[in-house]
């Protein structure tokens, strides 16, 4: 999961789908199968797994570099568009994947209710990660 840079809401309904769907077909590009990709307004999630020879910093590196290139082409109002320096990795089992399905495909819904520092803090917690305010939201 990675945000926008300062945590913009850029990721509008104009653009949601195409931009989802453009990580996706990077993913699969990198030969790391695409599950699922989501998110809402200022951040998104990809579920993929991770083709062995390919780092996870590497694959994150070619996700934003890509669609950051390609939103930009996608009108004026996306040409100021960035990705945040950081992103946040975490594993899952075949046991986890469902609930994580559902979990990603109802982020509109989800963010009704909770903002992303909020639920990005709470991932950290629940798994145990050691962190440092200041570095976290770069």
């Amino acid at each position: 999961m990675f945000s926008t840079k300062h945590r913009q809401e850029l990721i509008d309904d104009d653009i949601e789908a195409a931009l989802f769907g453009y990580i996706g077909a990077t993913c699969n590009s990198l030969k790391c199968t695409t599950i699922v990709v989501g998110g809402y307004r200022n951040h998104v999630h990809i579920l993929c797994s991770l083709y062995r020879p390919l780092s996870q910093s590497d694959l994150v590196k070619k996700i934003k570099t890509s669609s950051s290139r390609w939103i930009k082409t996608q009108g004026p109002a996306y040409e100021h568009f960035y990705w945040q320096d950081g992103y946040g990795i975490f594993s899952v089992s075949q046991l986890q994947v469902g609930g994580l399905i559902r979990y990603i495909n109802n982020q509109r819904a989800h963010h009704e209710s909770k903002i992303y520092k909020e639920e990005y803090r709470r991932l950290l917690r629940e798994h145990e990660l050691e962190y440092d305010e200041d570095h976290v939201w770069d």
